[in-house]
């Protein structure tokens, strides 16, 4: 560390009530670690910020510096975008308060919070915020490009029920956002992603859900793929909202629910929430057995955290990782076809293809409402997911995903995708993803981070 640089962590850290961590120095290597393996990187200086004005000092530091900027919130962005060498991760993970109004139906939630956090806190109220599916993930990134989960059916996505943010500029601002003040700006952030600043807090409208939901799970082996999907097909449009059920190919789970002769066996599975009544979930789990008895299946109630929870396991910190999603508007046959084509070819026993069903609250939405570049219409958003224990699988096996993809493009809707799914931020799936609203995105971008200073992200340049 040369003096000057020394010079520059002094002044930092005067400037924060949180900490500052250079290489060496005990707790950096904690605190650099991601979600995703693949990515190993080391900032020349990660602050731990504690406030809004914490972010504001770092951000200014960085720019005066010339540091690039990364913003770490759960870190589990698939691109590693939450990280950077030789830069400035501004790490918001102490900044993960929830406080929350039963009565109004409202939470505040800190910029570094977690799934697990936002859960702990509204669940013993009976109320939920439509998130997303692994607890260890970030509210803020999930937001920030959307939020889809198990919850999106009945209540749309996560920036459906975002009342106001408060998010730090690139010239060290700290300004609210909501339809009454800084519209363009709140436009823009929801679904943006994190391009216009730090969001420092989130304030969500809060929904009824849980304390308790009916868990299903069915499971056929490779040679029923096409038999699956299309029986997914028919069904799941056919469901009210109250039920969320999620295709998947994957390999069974050592769980003790599974036949042992099936454990780790590759195949399809069906998972189907119900938040109504169990005999409501009891029926549709009837119409999918006698429609296509499974090799075995699964059925119980359980907690709304432990539903939170339940893919935790499976997505733990540490594996290698690569992703890339598309939108189909439907499962057609010829889209089947490349999907069971391509699934037997996958080595890992971690990865995985899903399918999230977007219509009925997704849709109620006005397309020009937020920023989401998904498209408001009934559709499917897949994602091709590799997952492996150790580096040496992840070549290959991140080839399958591409493969795959590639394959499955002439059935989609574009090139693009829900950017918190991508891995690689090509500029013409960019823009394919947010279509039109590209160019109203970039002036945003050029009046609020003319420099392109939040750029490790789904960047979209200034105008």
């Amino acid at each position: 560390m040369t003096q000057l640089a020394e010079a520059g962590f002094d002044e930092l850290r005067t400037a924060l009530e949180g900490t500052v961590l250079g290489p060496g120095e005990d707790g950096y290597d904690d605190a650099r670690r991601l979600w995703n393996a693949q990515h190993d990187r080391r900032p020349a200086v990660i602050a731990q910020v504690q406030t809004a004005e914490d972010v504001s000092a770092a951000v200014l530091f960085g720019v005066a510096q010339g540091l690039e900027i990364a913003v770490r919130g759960g870190s589990h962005s698939m691109s590693g975008a939450s990280s950077v060498d030789d830069g400035l991760m501004i790490d918001l993970s102490r900044m993960n308060q929830v406080t929350v109004d039963p009565e109004a139906r409202r939470a505040r939630v800190g910029g570094g919070a977690l799934l697990r956090d936002l859960d702990a806190a509204t669940q013993p109220h009976g109320l939920a915020v439509p998130a997303g599916m692994i607890s260890h993930t970030g509210v803020g990134g999930l937001t920030l490009g959307g939020g889809m989960g198990w919850l999106t059916r009945q209540h749309g996505l996560s920036i459906d029920n975002l009342e106001s943010v408060q998010i730090v500029t690139a010239d060290g601002s700290i300004l609210r956002a909501a339809e009454d003040e800084n519209p363009d700006l709140f436009w823009a952030v929801r679904g943006g992603g994190g391009n216009f600043g730090v969001v420092t807090e989130f304030e969500f409208r809060l929904h009824e859900a849980g304390p308790m939901v009916n868990y299903g799970l069915a499971f056929w082996g490779l040679d029923q793929g096409a038999d699956v999907l299309r029986m997914a097909r028919d069904l799941i449009p056919s469901l009210p909202p109250t039920f969320s059920v999620v295709p998947a190919c994957l390999n069974a789970p050592p769980a003790p629910f599974v036949p042992e002769q099936h454990h780790f066996q590759p195949g399809y599975g069906l998972v189907v929430i119900g938040f109504g009544s169990p005999d409501e979930h009891a029926e549709v789990l009837e119409r999918i057995r006698t429609t296509l008895p499974p090799l075995f299946e699964f059925a119980t109630p359980m907690p709304y955290v432990a539903l939170q929870q339940s893919l935790d396991e499976a997505n733990d910190w540490g594996h290698y990782c690569y992703e890339k999603g598309t939108y189909l508007e439907d499962l057609t046959d010829g889209a089947i076809e490349v999907i069971t084509e391509h699934v037997p070819k996958k080595t890992s026993p971690l990865s995985a293809v899903l399918f999230y069903r977007l219509d009925h609250a997704y849709t109620a939405v006005a397309d020009d409402t937020t920023a989401f570049g998904g498209g408001r219409t009934d559709r499917y958003a897949v994602f091709a997911i590799a997952q492996c224990p150790m580096p040496e699988m992840q070549d290959a096996e991140r080839e399958w995903v591409r493969g795959f993809w590639n394959a499955l493009q002439p059935h989609a809707i574009n090139i693009g995708s829900y950017i918190n799914g991508m891995a690689d931020y090509d500029e013409d799936r960019l823009r394919a993803s947010f279509g039109p609203k590209y160019d109203r995105l970039a002036e945003l971008k050029r009046k609020y981070d003319p420099d392109n200073v939040f750029h490790r992200n789904a960047n979209i340049r200034p105008a």
